[in-house]
């Protein structure tokens, strides 16, 4: 009895067609893989790292300022970034197809490098802030970028 062709699963035969030799699968596969694990992971890390600063923020930022909400308004911001990092890490990691939604985690980290330096107080606060921009949120939004491109 013969098998009638319109009922094989589609693309089944064009995968052995196309399929490359084993070996050079794998080893362009491990390479996908080594490339973006350290990235993703460091993402979710500092992710991660940021929720402990959410605590020392509500214990250490002023209760009262000239704007209202003032602590709420940075716990807010710190915690979308922690929430965007470990998402974007993960969708990486797994290779998901929403990876490029990473740009907003640049874009949170942007933002919250320039509130940080315009709001930071004359001397030792501003220069701790353009430090932190400098070294740590802004080259965060770039990786995010990058990874955001493909």
């Amino acid at each position: 009895m013969k098998e009638n062709p319109e009922h094989e699963e589609p693309g089944k035969m064009s995968a052995l067609i196309t399929r490359q030799p084993h070996g050079v699968e794998r080893r362009s596969a491990l390479r996908r893989v080594r490339r973006w694990y350290r990235m993703e992971h460091v993402l979710v890390a500092c992710g991660l790292a940021l929720l402990p600063w959410l605590v020392v923020l509500a214990g250490t930022l002023p209760a009262a300022a000239v704007a209202s909400n003032w602590r709420t308004a940075w716990i807010g911001l710190d915690a979308a970034e922690a929430v965007a990092l470990i998402a974007t890490g993960l969708l990486a990691v797994r290779g998901h197809r929403l990876h490029p939604l990473t740009a907003t985690a640049a874009t949170l980290l942007v933002v919250d490098a320039w509130f940080d330096t315009m709001t930071a107080a004359p001397g030792v606060d501003r220069v701790s802030a353009v430090a932190m921009a400098l070294g740590a949120e802004l080259p965060l939004a770039v990786v995010c970028v990058v990874l955001a491109g493909g």
